[in-house]
């Protein structure tokens, strides 16, 4: 009866009492590395638990069957893999993927006629443009050609005309004796001196 009331009062006092922040429980943990053997565990010996041969048997030949059932899976799923992956490459699958290969290769072969005839017109439109440009070339030049000839012409031909005009000045046996006449008639004096713009600055007088 005393312990029971005493044991009463450390509760009530427990509880009445301040606490901390945080309650803290105490709580029996394992073993640490460093304590002791227990008392009651210091002559066993640990043995190991005795193996029935029998059940040995029957353990190795469910394992076995396990790995044989585990090896069927794996062959059976590999020749599955395999059979969707020969149908795909040769089955129905492939053959219509063929055809989707030829119609689409159809298809490229006709968009590259269509480029090809495209490129041929433009080609031929290029070459027509350049062959146009080159006659043009062609006529300008002979054009200027023709200009520079009818040019060098009438050159020579001013020049023969003004040939000719000193062709009357010229002495000949014809006019031999009147040109000497003349010249006796007119003296000239061809000693002079003149400056720097050409003018004559000084003429001796003929005696």
């Amino acid at each position: 009866m005393f312990h029971v009331a005493t044991r009463i009062q450390n509760q009530l006092v427990r509880v009445l009492a301040p606490r901390p922040s945080v309650l803290v429980e105490v709580v029996r943990g394992r073993k640490s590395r460093t304590d002791p053997k227990a008392k009651s565990k210091m002559g066993r010996l640990k043995v190991p638990p005795p193996v029935d041969p029998v059940e040995m048997v029957v353990l190795k030949e469910r394992f076995t069957h396990y790995n044989m059932i585990l090896r069927s899976l794996r062959f059976q799923f590999k020749e599955e893999l395999l059979r969707r992956r020969y149908e795909q490459e040769v089955g129905s699958l492939a053959e219509e993927r063929a055809k989707q290969e030829a119609e689409e290769h159809r298809a490229l072969m006709a968009w590259n006629a269509a480029e090809n005839q495209r490129l041929r017109r433009q080609r031929e439109l290029r070459i027509q443009k350049e062959a146009e440009e080159q006659e043009m070339r062609k006529q300008e030049a002979t054009i200027l050609r023709e200009k520079k000839m009818e040019s060098h012409v009438k050159e020579k031909e001013e020049e023969i005309l003004q040939l000719l005009e000193e062709a009357k000045t010229f002495i000949t046996l014809e006019n031999l004796e009147q040109r000497i006449e003349e010249a006796l008639d007119n003296p000239k004096s061809y000693n002079f001196a003149i400056d720097k713009e050409g003018r004559v600055v000084k003429r001796t007088v003929l005696q």
